[in-house]
């Protein structure tokens, strides 16, 4: 070997694992990964089996939407009096599962002033559970803008309405968090409606496929764009079959999730990654039982490795 040779070879084999050093050492300054799942994954159960369920697979929480069938939790036995609401919240700590999030069904995209306000109203009835129950967030949707007219007026709507919740929930430990989803995925505007609320009782939750199953923006950058307003995170996957997407379990899909973690992993993301299987709108997904076990194993391997499933370094 000569010595350019040499010198080529040591020079590549030094950044080789000055690199690998540093994706390890990234990793160990990662903050421990929060984890949940989304009560939406398992319609039929009670709120004390899905909280049995967070407990005995790992999980740190849970988000609430709908308790056996009911999506109005303000209805639901387990929250509609003060009495059940206080042994709700017990139950909870009991298990060491922090309610982190409330799933109102709220859409702030409406014109029509009834609809609008009935949805508005909702949202605050979910705001003052909230907070009853020490849970920190309340989820509401964008919703429906307009493709093939001016969007300006919708967006606008979806601002006052965040304004006028956030305002509601003021004096109180809860936040309104806009989830990416619908229409409203376009990162830019998204900002935009954060930036014209410049409320810190607003944020934003992260549906990782959601958006990018309509922009095709790397999750590296959509992440990059949205960084500052993040609070929560909504993690699935998918495959594409006959032109569709179908859910799957995580790692067994062909959607960039784990360049999304590793994304909010590396940028100091400290809420929670929680699973989003949507078994209440899809009957025919795999039961909560085998689903939930599966999710903290995998997304553990892969926070503590960098490798995918069925990928070894």
């Amino acid at each position: 070997m000569n010595e350019l040779t040499r010198r080529h070879f040591l020079q590549t084999t030094l950044g080789m694992f000055a690199a690998m050093g540093t994706a390890t050492a990234s990793r160990s300054y990662r903050p421990k990964p929060l984890l949940a799942f989304s009560t939406l994954g398992c319609p039929k159960w009670s709120l004390e089996t899905s909280l049995d369920a967070a407990a005995k697979n790992g999980y740190d929480g849970i988000e609430i939407r709908g308790v056996a069938g009911v999506l109005d939790l303000t209805k639901s036995p387990a929250f509609d009096s003060a009495e059940h609401i206080a042994s709700s919240r017990r139950l909870a700590a009991d298990k060491g599962v922090k309610i982190i999030n409330l799933g109102a069904s709220t859409q702030l995209h409406h014109a029509d002033a009834a609809t609008r306000q009935r949805h508005l109203d909702e949202a605050k009835r979910f705001i003052t559970l909230a907070d009853q129950l020490a849970c920190p967030y309340v989820r509401v949707f964008p919703n429906d803008i307009p493709k093939n007219e001016e969007r300006r007026p919708t967006i606008d709507r979806i601002t006052q309405g965040l304004t006028e919740l956030a305002d509601y929930a003021k004096g109180s430990q809860v936040s309104i968090l806009l989830e990416t989803h619908g229409d409203g995925v376009q990162p830019n505007e998204l900002v935009g409606m954060m930036q014209a609320v410049k409320s810190p009782k607003v944020g934003l939750i992260w549906d990782v496929f959601n958006m990018w199953s309509v922009t095709k923006e790397p999750p590296a950058q959509a992440y990059a764009t949205l960084k500052p307003y993040i609070r929560h995170v909504h993690i699935k996957d998918a495959k594409l079959v006959n032109g569709a997407y179908h859910y799957v379990p995580l790692g067994q899909g062909e959607s960039p999730i784990f360049d999304a973690i590793t994304a909010l992993a590396d940028g100091g993301y400290k809420g929670y990654y929680s699973l989003e299987w949507e078994k209440m709108w899809h009957p025919d997904l795999e039961e909560p039982e085998v689903v939930f076990p599966q999710y903290p194993k995998i997304f553990n391997q892969f926070y503590a490795s960098g490798n995918k499933p069925g990928q070894s370094k």
